[in-house]
Protein backbone atom coordinates (compact mmCIF):
# COMPACT_ATOMS: atom_id res chain seq x y z
CA UNK A 1 0.00 0.00 0.00
CA UNK A 2 1.37 3.28 -1.21
CA UNK A 3 2.22 5.74 1.78
CA UNK A 4 -0.03 8.15 0.66
CA UNK A 5 -3.04 5.90 1.35
CA UNK A 6 -2.49 5.36 4.52
CA UNK A 7 -1.96 9.19 5.39
CA UNK A 8 -5.00 9.73 3.76
CA UNK A 9 -7.11 7.20 5.37
CA UNK A 10 -5.61 9.06 8.79
CA UNK A 11 -6.07 12.73 8.14
CA UNK A 12 -9.37 12.39 6.32
CA UNK A 13 -11.23 10.19 9.00
CA UNK A 14 -10.09 12.66 11.45
CA UNK A 15 -11.54 15.81 9.38
CA UNK A 16 -14.76 13.57 8.96
CA UNK A 17 -15.23 12.80 12.44
CA UNK A 18 -14.92 16.54 13.29
CA UNK A 19 -17.53 17.51 10.49
CA UNK A 20 -20.33 15.16 11.59
CA UNK A 21 -19.41 14.76 14.94
CA UNK A 22 -22.72 15.31 17.21
CA UNK A 23 -24.92 14.07 14.18
CA UNK A 24 -27.47 10.89 14.94
CA UNK A 25 -30.34 10.29 12.29
CA UNK A 26 -33.10 12.77 11.65
CA UNK A 27 -36.51 12.13 13.55
CA UNK A 28 -38.36 12.06 9.92
CA UNK A 29 -36.14 10.12 8.64
CA UNK A 30 -36.64 5.93 7.56
CA UNK A 31 -33.50 4.19 6.95
CA UNK A 32 -32.90 0.59 5.99
CA UNK A 33 -29.09 -0.45 6.11
CA UNK A 34 -26.98 -2.74 5.38
CA UNK A 35 -28.49 -4.66 1.68
CA UNK A 36 -26.39 -6.80 0.14
CA UNK A 37 -26.09 -5.68 -3.28
CA UNK A 38 -23.62 -8.00 -4.44
CA UNK A 39 -21.56 -11.21 -3.31
CA UNK A 40 -19.54 -9.70 -1.25
CA UNK A 41 -20.59 -9.56 2.15
CA UNK A 42 -17.98 -6.65 3.49
CA UNK A 43 -17.89 -4.17 0.83
CA UNK A 44 -21.41 -4.41 -1.41
CA UNK A 45 -23.47 -3.27 0.74
CA UNK A 46 -25.69 -0.06 0.60
CA UNK A 47 -28.23 1.76 2.49
CA UNK A 48 -31.84 3.43 1.75
CA UNK A 49 -33.13 6.60 3.04
CA UNK A 50 -36.76 8.21 3.03
CA UNK A 51 -38.42 10.38 4.67
CA UNK A 52 -41.10 9.28 7.30
CA UNK A 53 -44.65 9.04 6.51
CA UNK A 54 -44.09 8.94 2.55
CA UNK A 55 -46.60 6.70 0.70
CA UNK A 56 -45.84 4.74 -2.18
CA UNK A 57 -42.97 5.40 -4.50
CA UNK A 58 -40.36 8.00 -4.66
CA UNK A 59 -38.19 9.95 -6.77
CA UNK A 60 -34.59 8.35 -5.77
CA UNK A 61 -31.56 9.62 -5.92
CA UNK A 62 -28.16 7.36 -6.05
CA UNK A 63 -24.68 8.71 -4.23
CA UNK A 64 -21.57 7.45 -5.20
CA UNK A 65 -19.22 9.09 -2.34
CA UNK A 66 -15.48 10.05 -3.00
CA UNK A 67 -12.42 9.77 -1.40
CA UNK A 68 -9.87 9.95 -3.87
CA UNK A 69 -10.78 6.17 -4.79
CA UNK A 70 -8.97 4.99 -1.38
CA UNK A 71 -11.13 6.00 0.95
CA UNK A 72 -14.83 6.52 2.03
CA UNK A 73 -18.15 4.55 2.95
CA UNK A 74 -21.67 4.20 3.47
CA UNK A 75 -21.44 5.60 7.32
CA UNK A 76 -19.35 8.69 6.07
CA UNK A 77 -22.13 9.88 3.92
CA UNK A 78 -25.13 8.73 5.35
CA UNK A 79 -25.23 12.46 7.36
CA UNK A 80 -25.24 13.88 3.66
CA UNK A 81 -27.72 11.34 2.49
CA UNK A 82 -30.22 11.95 4.69
CA UNK A 83 -30.49 15.42 4.55
CA UNK A 84 -30.95 15.14 0.81
CA UNK A 85 -33.38 12.70 1.39
CA UNK A 86 -35.28 14.84 3.76
CA UNK A 87 -35.98 16.90 0.64
CA UNK A 88 -38.29 14.45 -0.36
CA UNK A 89 -36.42 11.87 -2.47
CA UNK A 90 -35.15 8.34 -1.78
CA UNK A 91 -31.76 8.11 -1.37
CA UNK A 92 -29.31 5.04 -1.89
CA UNK A 93 -26.12 5.46 -0.37
CA UNK A 94 -23.78 2.62 -0.98
CA UNK A 95 -20.09 1.22 -0.06
CA UNK A 96 -18.04 0.24 -2.81
CA UNK A 97 -14.75 -1.57 -3.05
CA UNK A 98 -11.49 0.49 -2.77
CA UNK A 99 -8.09 0.73 -3.45
CA UNK A 100 -5.48 -0.88 -2.96
CA UNK A 101 -7.69 -3.63 -2.04
CA UNK A 102 -9.20 -3.57 -5.33
CA UNK A 103 -8.02 -2.38 -8.71
CA UNK A 104 -10.18 -0.61 -11.36
CA UNK A 105 -12.60 -1.41 -12.17
CA UNK A 106 -13.88 -2.87 -9.06
CA UNK A 107 -15.77 0.59 -7.74
CA UNK A 108 -17.64 1.13 -11.49
CA UNK A 109 -18.55 -2.44 -11.19
CA UNK A 110 -20.24 -1.92 -8.14
CA UNK A 111 -21.76 1.14 -9.07
CA UNK A 112 -23.70 -0.73 -12.00
CA UNK A 113 -24.46 -3.10 -9.52
CA UNK A 114 -26.10 -0.50 -7.51
CA UNK A 115 -28.07 0.48 -10.35
CA UNK A 116 -29.09 -3.15 -11.34
CA UNK A 117 -30.68 -3.84 -7.59
CA UNK A 118 -32.71 -0.66 -8.00
CA UNK A 119 -34.26 -2.14 -10.84
CA UNK A 120 -35.10 -5.46 -9.17
CA UNK A 121 -35.80 -4.39 -6.14
CA UNK A 122 -37.96 -1.07 -6.44
CA UNK A 123 -41.05 -1.66 -5.80
CA UNK A 124 -40.19 -3.86 -2.34
CA UNK A 125 -38.43 -0.35 -1.23
CA UNK A 126 -40.17 1.60 -2.13
CA UNK A 127 -37.84 3.56 -5.53
CA UNK A 128 -39.61 5.15 -8.68
CA UNK A 129 -37.25 3.49 -11.38
CA UNK A 130 -38.82 5.83 -13.39
CA UNK A 131 -37.39 8.73 -11.98
CA UNK A 132 -33.86 8.40 -11.09
CA UNK A 133 -31.15 10.54 -10.33
CA UNK A 134 -27.47 10.91 -9.14
CA UNK A 135 -24.88 12.84 -7.52
CA UNK A 136 -21.15 11.81 -7.00
CA UNK A 137 -18.59 14.08 -5.50
CA UNK A 138 -14.82 14.09 -6.38
CA UNK A 139 -13.58 10.91 -7.23
CA UNK A 140 -17.53 9.62 -7.20
CA UNK A 141 -18.36 12.09 -10.02
CA UNK A 142 -15.67 10.58 -11.94
CA UNK A 143 -16.74 7.39 -11.07
CA UNK A 144 -20.59 8.54 -11.98
CA UNK A 145 -19.49 10.12 -14.68
CA UNK A 146 -17.75 6.78 -16.21
CA UNK A 147 -20.71 4.81 -15.02
CA UNK A 148 -22.76 7.67 -17.06
CA UNK A 149 -20.61 7.09 -20.12
CA UNK A 150 -21.00 3.72 -20.15
CA UNK A 151 -24.65 3.72 -20.27
CA UNK A 152 -24.97 6.14 -23.06
CA UNK A 153 -21.60 5.27 -25.09
CA UNK A 154 -22.08 1.49 -26.29
CA UNK A 155 -17.70 2.26 -27.54
CA UNK A 156 -17.08 2.80 -23.39
CA UNK A 157 -19.70 -0.22 -22.90
CA UNK A 158 -17.71 -2.52 -24.90
CA UNK A 159 -13.79 -2.03 -23.18
CA UNK A 160 -15.30 -2.60 -20.00
CA UNK A 161 -14.10 -6.32 -18.49
CA UNK A 162 -18.10 -6.47 -16.90
CA UNK A 163 -21.33 -6.56 -18.78
CA UNK A 164 -24.18 -4.02 -17.96
CA UNK A 165 -27.11 -5.41 -16.68
CA UNK A 166 -30.79 -3.87 -16.89
CA UNK A 167 -31.12 -1.18 -15.01
CA UNK A 168 -33.21 1.94 -14.51
CA UNK A 169 -32.25 5.50 -16.55
CA UNK A 170 -30.64 8.21 -14.82
CA UNK A 171 -32.88 11.21 -15.36
CA UNK A 172 -30.23 13.67 -14.35
CA UNK A 173 -27.16 13.98 -12.54
CA UNK A 174 -24.98 16.68 -10.28
CA UNK A 175 -21.61 16.26 -10.59
CA UNK A 176 -19.95 17.22 -7.62
CA UNK A 177 -16.31 19.05 -7.75
CA UNK A 178 -14.88 15.91 -9.77
CA UNK A 179 -12.28 14.99 -11.80
CA UNK A 180 -13.28 14.28 -15.72
CA UNK A 181 -9.83 14.51 -17.41
CA UNK A 182 -7.82 12.29 -15.34
CA UNK A 183 -4.35 12.83 -17.89
CA UNK A 184 -3.79 16.19 -16.70
CA UNK A 185 -5.09 15.37 -13.11
CA UNK A 186 -2.25 13.32 -12.84
CA UNK A 187 0.85 15.00 -14.47
CA UNK A 188 -0.20 18.19 -11.73
CA UNK A 189 -0.97 15.92 -8.62
CA UNK A 190 2.32 14.16 -7.29
CA UNK A 191 -0.57 11.80 -5.17
CA UNK A 192 -2.45 11.17 -7.95
CA UNK A 193 0.44 9.37 -9.59
CA UNK A 194 0.90 6.91 -6.32
CA UNK A 195 -2.45 6.27 -6.03
CA UNK A 196 -2.67 5.18 -9.65
CA UNK A 197 0.37 2.78 -8.96
CA UNK A 198 -2.18 0.60 -7.26
CA UNK A 199 -5.35 1.52 -8.88
CA UNK A 200 -4.53 0.52 -12.47
CA UNK A 201 -3.25 -3.17 -13.16
CA UNK A 202 -0.50 -0.98 -15.19
CA UNK A 203 0.31 1.74 -12.41
CA UNK A 204 -1.11 4.62 -14.74
CA UNK A 205 -0.28 4.33 -17.99
CA UNK A 206 -1.21 6.81 -20.55
CA UNK A 207 -3.80 4.49 -21.98
CA UNK A 208 -5.11 3.30 -18.66
CA UNK A 209 -5.51 7.01 -18.83
CA UNK A 210 -7.14 7.77 -20.77
CA UNK A 211 -9.72 5.04 -20.77
CA UNK A 212 -10.33 6.35 -16.63
CA UNK A 213 -11.10 9.65 -18.42
CA UNK A 214 -14.79 10.93 -18.56
CA UNK A 215 -14.46 13.15 -21.51
CA UNK A 216 -12.70 10.71 -23.97
CA UNK A 217 -16.35 9.00 -23.55
CA UNK A 218 -18.75 11.22 -23.23
CA UNK A 219 -21.69 10.93 -25.97
CA UNK A 220 -24.79 13.20 -26.63
CA UNK A 221 -27.01 10.65 -25.26
CA UNK A 222 -25.50 11.64 -21.60
CA UNK A 223 -28.72 12.76 -18.87
CA UNK A 224 -28.49 16.66 -18.50
CA UNK A 225 -25.71 17.56 -15.86
CA UNK A 226 -25.29 20.00 -12.40
CA UNK A 227 -21.94 20.78 -12.45
CA UNK A 228 -20.97 22.73 -8.97
CA UNK A 229 -17.34 23.72 -7.92
CA UNK A 230 -16.44 26.30 -5.29
CA UNK A 231 -13.31 28.91 -5.25
CA UNK A 232 -11.02 27.20 -3.19
CA UNK A 233 -11.82 24.44 -4.49
CA UNK A 234 -8.42 22.29 -5.58
CA UNK A 235 -9.96 20.97 -8.90
CA UNK A 236 -11.82 23.55 -9.57
CA UNK A 237 -9.71 23.60 -13.04
CA UNK A 238 -11.42 20.87 -13.90
CA UNK A 239 -14.42 21.71 -14.38
CA UNK A 240 -14.33 24.23 -17.50
CA UNK A 241 -12.34 21.18 -18.85
CA UNK A 242 -15.65 19.12 -18.81
CA UNK A 243 -18.03 21.85 -19.84
CA UNK A 244 -16.38 22.70 -23.28
CA UNK A 245 -16.55 18.68 -23.92
CA UNK A 246 -20.08 18.71 -22.79
CA UNK A 247 -20.40 22.03 -25.24
CA UNK A 248 -19.30 20.20 -27.97
CA UNK A 249 -21.37 17.24 -27.63
CA UNK A 250 -24.51 19.08 -27.23
CA UNK A 251 -25.17 17.94 -23.53
CA UNK A 252 -27.16 20.32 -21.40
CA UNK A 253 -25.35 21.32 -18.14
CA UNK A 254 -26.03 24.12 -15.72
CA UNK A 255 -22.40 25.32 -14.38
CA UNK A 256 -22.75 26.95 -10.76
CA UNK A 257 -19.11 28.25 -9.03
CA UNK A 258 -20.44 28.70 -5.12
CA UNK A 259 -18.24 30.89 -3.00
CA UNK A 260 -18.97 31.63 0.63
CA UNK A 261 -20.89 34.05 2.14
CA UNK A 262 -19.46 37.03 2.24
CA UNK A 263 -17.23 36.33 -0.55
CA UNK A 264 -14.24 36.23 1.44
CA UNK A 265 -14.49 33.40 3.32
CA UNK A 266 -12.70 30.39 1.53
CA UNK A 267 -14.91 27.15 0.02
CA UNK A 268 -12.94 24.44 0.10
CA UNK A 269 -13.95 21.07 -1.73
CA UNK A 270 -16.67 18.94 -1.27
CA UNK A 271 -17.76 21.82 0.85
CA UNK A 272 -21.39 20.34 0.09
CA UNK A 273 -20.85 17.31 2.69
CA UNK A 274 -20.87 19.50 5.97
CA UNK A 275 -24.67 19.51 6.30
CA UNK A 276 -24.22 22.76 8.87
CA UNK A 277 -23.09 25.13 6.30
CA UNK A 278 -25.47 27.69 4.71
CA UNK A 279 -23.54 27.50 1.21
CA UNK A 280 -23.80 23.15 1.59
CA UNK A 281 -27.50 23.87 1.84
CA UNK A 282 -27.85 26.44 -0.73
CA UNK A 283 -25.77 23.79 -3.27
CA UNK A 284 -27.91 20.98 -2.15
CA UNK A 285 -31.04 22.99 -2.28
CA UNK A 286 -30.16 23.84 -5.52
CA UNK A 287 -29.61 20.39 -6.81
CA UNK A 288 -32.66 18.75 -5.46
CA UNK A 289 -34.45 21.42 -7.59
CA UNK A 290 -32.72 20.94 -10.70
CA UNK A 291 -33.90 17.53 -10.11
CA UNK A 292 -37.40 18.03 -9.49
CA UNK A 293 -37.36 19.87 -12.87
CA UNK A 294 -36.91 16.14 -14.50
CA UNK A 295 -39.91 14.72 -12.26
CA UNK A 296 -42.77 15.09 -14.84
CA UNK A 297 -43.78 12.07 -16.40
Amino acid sequence: MAGIIERIRKSWTESDDKRDEGLTTPEDILRQDNLSYGSDGNWQKLDIYRPKGTEGKLPVIVSVHGGAWVYGDKERYQFYCMDLARRGFAVVNFTYRLCPEFRFPAPLEDTSLVFRFMQEHGEEYGLDTERVFAVGDSAGAHLLGLYLCARSNPDYAAVLPFGLDPAPAVRAAALNCGIYETSIAYKLDPNMQEIMKDFMSGGGTEKELESISVIRWLSSALPPLYLMTSTDDFLKYQAPILTKALCDKNVPFRLRLYAGEDRQDKLFHVFHLNIRSTEAKACNDDECEFFRGFCRP
